[in-house]
């Protein structure tokens, strides 16, 4: 039931970008204030949907405040450093490095603070699933076109990378403690204040169909997503749930394909076909 939850979680993040897209089309609004919007609208739906299925939702004991804060700071950061990271180099270049390095930087911290062994089957699903994760974001693409990947852009996507890493391990580290739904609720709180600055900058405007879509985003990849995520990752290792999150970009590219006409290419299907293969070894095994 878990490994279906963050498959189920991962699929609807993938929507995430398509969203965007047609989010930008229709507004001027910034990408860090969409972030900001989408964690504002999911911060009280997880706060209600808490409260309604396991009561009120409390501040946590002093000893567990430090994780939730940094869980909450680490999210904050995450929109922060991600949507800038894409824009100071592109869609493709920002998501790869983003996507590719949390995986690795989850291994790495789950072992250095939760203890967390890595077999050797969930090392080689992770190693083709970053490898598939990689080929599948530069097939619709090109290699040729891609730029150079260096500079404030790429330090920004790795921060993305970094910031996931750090929420994944402690939301892990949390819900092994507390109420899973009351650790998404807590730490979407502390994300949505820590961005709040952005309405210093620039107000939300959008039309109508651009409301309804972050409606939706804030609804769906973000706040019940993450219902998913953290019910899920409270019965499975973070390792797993690392190779699982792979699958983001593989639903990204499909509705790219079947809504926006790209091509996947040669190099794509090499990805998807690799991605898949990787979550499916561990579905097997389970």
């Amino acid at each position: 039931m878990g490994f279906l939850l963050l498959v189920l979680a991962a699929v609807s993040w993938g929507t995430t970008g398509t969203t965007m897209k047609l989010v930008a089309a229709g507004s001027s609004m910034s990408p860090l204030l969409v972030g900001l919007v989408r964690v504002a609208i999911a911060a009280p739906c997880l706060w209600g949907v808490a409260r309604w299925l396991t009561g009120p939702v409390r501040l946590p004991p002093r000893k567990h405040a430090g994780p939730v804060l940094l869980a909450g700071l680490a999210m904050g950061a995450y929109q922060v450093c991600y949507f800038g990271g894409v824009a100071r180099t592109s869609v493709a270049v920002g998501s790869l490095i983003a996507i590719c390095s949390a995986p690795l930087l989850i291994t790495l911290l789950a072992a250095l603070w939760l203890g967390e062994r890595t077999d050797a089957l969930t090392w080689a699903a992770l190693a083709a699933g970053v490898s598939g994760a990689a080929l599948l974001t530069i097939g619709p693409h090109g290699a040729g076109r891609l730029p150079p990947g260096f500079g404030a852009g790429v330090l920004l996507a790795l921060g993305a990378g970094l910031a996931y890493a750090v929420y994944t391990v402690l939301a892990k580290h949390l819900v092994d403690r507390l109420p899973p739904l009351a650790v998404a609720a807590l730490t979407f709180a502390v994300a949505a204040v820590s961005l709040a600055p952005a309405l210093l900058r620039e107000r939300p405007a959008a039309s109508a169909a651009g409301w309804a879509l972050l409606l939706y985003l804030g609804l769906g990849p973000t706040a019940l997503a993450y219902v998913l995520y953290v019910i899920g990752l409270r019965r499975t290792r973070v390792s797993v749930a690392a190779v699982i999150g792979l699958l983001e970009p593989l639903t990204a590219t499909v509705l790219g394909v079947t809504l926006f006409g790209e091509r996947l290419g040669a190099v794509g299907a090499a990805g998807a076909v690799l991605l898949l293969s990787a979550v499916a070894a561990l579905a097997l095994r389970r």
